[in-house]
């Protein structure tokens, strides 16, 4: 059965990828003041709302700027950013239940000028998620007819004295991300350890996977952005993978050092922010003048390996977007393994039947505000952010990581 269901998710997942092979990605990248600027906290409570009904965002992660019983069943929330201006990715976390059963429509709405971006995900312990059923969802149709991002979306729900959790997307924070760490660490030839601490002062975890005696490293990085979890899920299964105890991954071990930050922006995750740090800018357009903590620590770890003797080879960054899509430096620059991500992506495409990666090089002449440019121009690691779609199956999802990290190791090892 989990082998079929694994086939359906690629079904469609290609299905969908063919729909929009076309898809040119985001805009280019331009170079933003990253100094830090004050940002708006939620006001954390449960909250009341009348009609036997309680809403509360008091949990790391949520999202929650307002709410109020707007009909006698109907309760609407208003979702807003940390500041502004800001990337259009709407983060919403919230519980919701009732002293009586009762069927209620939920109410998401947003501040003027944003829409709605991702379809509610529903659990009953905060851990568990599944998406909210089709049949008890409907989005602003209107704004859709107009090519535009819907303004809202309503969610019927059945409230009783059990909790329901709504989030945007796997509810995943930094306590969770910590736990995973631990658990990976327990492995004999895994290390944790804090590389620094973010502006609110929570740690910056990183793992250190293989050979501690290896100059030969390469990086890994996740969240920067808060909410795009599904980029998390795929660092995950890729750090998985390389983790594993076959004659492939013992070997790849043995002859590097793989250091891996899965929470860049811990500020940003826990408190439900859309994209920024708790210094109220974009982290991934902080790679250039380095005013953040959080880019200044990762900067500064990798910069002590290098002066240690070490040579990072390859540097991937994890990201979520509307479809997946490769983000590569530009092929006619030369790093410390040229062909190194064309030959990943490729063999990882090979290997899903009627797959073909969407790929797009920056040009020569990018800024440089971002990770993987300024990793490749200062430490010559061939790199790539991998953009991981909002819907993407999550079986796919894990597939596609373990088969970039299958294929990374098999070329890295035949190109010594």
């Amino acid at each position: 059965m989990k082998i079929q269901l694994l086939l359906i998710g690629i079904v469609l997942f290609v299905g969908c990828q063919q729909k929009n092979k076309q898809w040119e990605g985001q805009a280019p990248l331009e170079k933003v003041n990253t100094r830090t600027r004050p940002i708006q906290y939620q006001f954390k409570k449960t909250y009341k709302v009348g009609n036997d009904i309680y809403v509360s965002n008091n949990f790391d992660g949520a999202r929650m700027n307002g709410v109020a019983l707007t009909g006698e069943n109907e309760v609407t929330v208003v979702i807003t950013p940390e500041n502004t201006p800001i990337n259009e990715s709407p983060w919403y976390a919230f519980k919701i239940w009732s002293e009586t059963v009762k069927q209620i429509q939920l109410k998401i709405t947003y501040n003027e000028g944003v829409g709605h971006r991702y379809y509610p995900k529903i659990s009953t312990d905060g851990k568990s998620w599944n998406d909210v059923d089709s049949t008890m969802y409907l989005s602003d149709t209107a704004s859709v007819a107009k090519n535009e991002s819907p303004k809202f979306c309503c969610v019927n729900l059945s409230l009783g004295p059990d909790t329901l959790w709504l989030a945007a997307q796997e509810l995943i924070v930094s306590k969770d991300i910590d736990q995973w760490t631990s658990n990976l660490a327990e492995k004999t030839f895994i290390t944790k350890t804090a590389i620094g601490q973010s502006t609110e002062g929570r740690p910056i975890p990183a793992l250190a996977i293989g050979n501690p005696r290896s100059k030969k490293r390469i990086m890994v990085l996740s969240r920067q952005h808060p909410p795009e979890v599904t980029g998390w899920l795929a660092m995950k299964a890729f750090v998985e993978r390389i983790s594993e105890d076959d004659e492939l991954c013992k070997k790849y071990r043995d002859e590097y050092l793989i250091y891996v930050v899965p929470c860049a922006n811990p500020d940003g995750v826990d408190n439900g922010h859309w994209r920024h740090g708790a210094g109220g800018v974009d982290l991934n357009r902080d790679w250039e003048d380095f005013n953040q903590p959080e880019t200044q620590t990762i900067r500064k770890f990798m910069q002590n390996k290098v002066a240690e003797g070490g040579k990072f080879y390859f540097f991937i960054d994890f990201h979520s977007t509307y479809h997946d899509i490769y983000y590569t430096i530009a092929p006619e620059l030369n790093g410390n393994m040229p062909g190194l991500v064309p030959k990943v992506i490729t063999a990882m495409g090979n290997d899903i039947p009627d797959y073909h990666p969407n790929v797009k090089p920056n040009s020569v002449d990018v800024e440089r505000i971002n990770s993987t440019v300024s990793v490749f121009y200062e430490f010559g690691a061939e790199a790539v952010t991998y953009e991981v779609g909002d819907n993407t199956p999550r079986d796919v999802i894990k597939l596609k990581g373990e088969l970039t990290a299958k294929n990374l190791m098999k070329i890295m090892l035949a190109e010594e």
